[in-house]
């Protein structure tokens, strides 16, 4: 699967947490990321991660439109809901498109480990 990982900068250290957790599993499939977030989770897990540009440089959009070439399979976004964001149309374009194109989007770490649950135990079941 193509997974796409995004989170505000609030909840990077969650995102990292997130993968620490799951390394086995998110290396089984092809990642990508917005610029930030991709390198500090690659520092940390050294997870092979494709790089976008910044979430407020484009990245979001970036993601947004491999959504819609149908080149992403899970999106897993932690965003901050109490922080306002300086890019929130492009975020929330992303949103939008995750819902067009009925792409499964966590937004925050309870629902992100459910989906990660469920391709570890995709996994296991081969």
């Amino acid at each position: 699967m193509r997974i796409a990982l995004i989170a505000h900068d609030k909840k990077k250290g969650d995102m990292i947490d997130l993968c620490i957790k799951y390394k086995d599993v998110l290396a089984q499939h092809e990642l990508f990321a917005t610029g930030t977030t991709g390198t500090m989770v690659m520092g940390e897990t050294g997870l092979k991660i494709t790089r976008m540009k910044s979430g407020p440089l484009g990245g979001d959009q970036q993601i947004g439109s491999m959504i819609a070439e149908k080149k992403l399979d899970v999106v897993l976004f932690l965003r901050d809901p109490l922080t306002a964001q300086p890019h929130e149309p492009d975020v929330s374009a992303l949103l939008r498109l995750a819902d067009v194109y009925c792409i499964p989007l966590a937004t925050n770490v309870a629902s992100a480990t459910i989906m990660l649950d469920y391709l570890k135990e995709l996994s296991e079941e081969k």
